[in-house]
């Protein structure tokens, strides 16, 4: 189940028709000359039909429909084939798609005598031609391309889906939870009624946060991370609760990854009692993350987060979020409010500079990492202001920013700073040329190594989840598994 589709295709399967009308024709004897003749079309005019060449109209199935005496609704009844039947099938409809003929495989019509194991191979090597496909196109663009989609669906959404929210609600009421931070006995809790041990392994495979052995009703966590174990265990859990499946596609993969991770946020921060508390604040001047992080015990991320998916929604407050690596490339973004991040050309904000004067730069060079950092910057799509912190994560040290246009930022503790900026990122010389002066001195003079991330030139990790080696999930579970 993937909650933030907005799409279902319910188009007929032309060549389901037509099996089905053959095997009713065949079941009564009837030739395929007999049954054109009864309806008034030309034979080869039914074989196309039979074959799922041509689509038939919906008379014409009414007239084939009496001339076998059966109801119009059984023809579009999948018929119960045999297993040489369904490899039959199987295969015809690999045979039609399009990628077939990308790689100059016409279809062709499958013989009485073909062996079942000759069906079976060609059904194999066509699967390995979609995962060569698949694996060819995802690509650090087609991740670009996807990241942009999402985030166009999430700011139509005003990042909040009303769906998880339920679900979230529905959870917490399971184990009678009534408010306030979700303690780790109550996420254990949480676990067992959804029929899963808490387990802890010091070899859990470095690509991963958690696994899950679905076998055996286990949810294993990593004792290196020193980091709140309830965020991804309730992702783990997040995921089964949703039904997700293996992803097909990387687009897929992230909404899935969205939704586990928002899901995970609504548990930890259930709406009600956020939004009472976020409501409150807002009369008093007095909005701060850092209070809503302190009230549910959960890092400053996770509270950022959570508040983007409520301020719009219960406070009409556009907003927006980065997360901003060291390196300055951004790496999670988020906005409601036309704040002007740096883009690629196709449109995706991941993985570009963020400009020097923002907040979520500077922050990186205030020795102050105990209290939050306020700044306003003016922009040449007019002034924000933002709380930024700085944490600090396996891949180094991130900097997490909420940011208001200027006429919101009153409603916010820290709207009295003095700390300004200004960004004009949309023009090269704001901060992507160095300056002259000191590009005089070392344009001739200096050659970085640079240290290339491995997924801007190469493509993305194979597998259904990118990055993660699907060989050190399964010897982990192999040797973790109860006797």
């Amino acid at each position: 189940m993937t909650l933030l589709d907005d799409e279902t295709d319910d188009s007929a399967d032309a060549l389901a028709v037509g099996r089905r009308i053959r095997t009713l024709r065949r079941a009564q004897g009837m030739k395929l000359s007999d049954l054109a003749e009864r309806v008034g079309r030309a034979q080869s005019q039914l074989s196309m039909i039979e074959n799922g060449k041509r689509e038939p109209r919906l008379s014409m199935l009414g007239a084939i429909a009496r001339a076998l005496g059966v109801p119009t609704d059984e023809l579009l009844t999948p018929a119960e084939l045999d297993e040489r039947g369904e490899l039959e099938l199987a295969l015809e409809r690999e045979m039609r798609s399009p990628r077939m003929r990308e790689v100059g495989i016409e279809p062709f019509r499958i013989p009485k005598g073909m062996p079942d194991e000759a069906l079976r191979a060609m059904l194999a090597l066509a699967g390995e031609i979609d995962r060569l496909r698949d694996e060819r196109q995802a690509t650090p663009e087609e991740a670009r391309r996807a990241n942009l989609e999402l985030r166009r669906l999430m700011r139509r959404q005003g990042n909040f889906f009303p769906q998880l929210e339920k679900t979230a609600h529905e959870l917490l009421a399971r184990i009678d939870h009534t408010g306030g931070p979700l303690t780790q006995r109550a996420a254990s809790d949480l676990a067992a009624h959804l029929g899963f041990t808490l387990h802890y392994a010091r070899d859990l495979p470095q690509s991963t946060r958690s696994v899950v052995d679905l076998k055996n009703g286990r949810v294993y966590l990593s004792t290196r991370s020193s980091s709140d174990p309830r965020a991804p265990m309730l992702q783990a859990l997040a995921s089964r609760v949703l039904g997700h499946s293996e992803p097909r596609d990387y687009a897929e993969f992230l909404r899935q990854r969205v939704e586990q991770n928002y899901l995970a946020g609504a548990l930890l921060i259930p709406e009600a009692g956020a939004v009472e508390s976020l409501i409150d604040a807002k009369k008093r001047r007095a909005i701060s993350i850092e209070d809503l992080r302190d009230a549910y015990a959960v890092s400053y991320e996770t509270a950022a987060h959570r508040f983007t998916n409520l301020a719009t929604r219960h406070l009409d407050i556009p907003v927006h979020f980065l997360k901003v690596h060291e390196s300055g490339t951004i790496t999670k973004a988020y906005e409601n409010d036309d704040v002007n991040f740096p883009t690629d050309r196709i449109g995706s904000i991941e993985g570009q500079l963020c400009c020097r004067k923002w907040t979520s730069r500077v922050v990186f060079d205030i020795e102050d990492r105990f209290n939050p950092y306020f700044q306003y910057t003016d922009t040449g799509g007019g002034t924000f202001w933002c709380t930024a912190r700085v944490e600090y994560s396996s891949q180094g040290a991130h900097s997490v920013s909420v940011g208001v246009r200027f006429d919101d930022t009153r409603w916010f503790v820290g709207r009295d700073t003095s700390n300004r900026g200004v960004s004009r990122h949309a023009d090269e010389v704001c901060c992507r040329r160095p300056p002259e002066e000191l590009s005089s001195r070392w344009r001739d003079g200096a050659w970085p190594n640079v240290a290339t991330p491995r997924t801007l030139l190469a493509t993305l990790p194979t597998g259904s989840f990118p990055g993660v080696d699907t060989t050190d999930v399964y010897e982990f579970l192999d040797a973790h598994a109860p006797r």
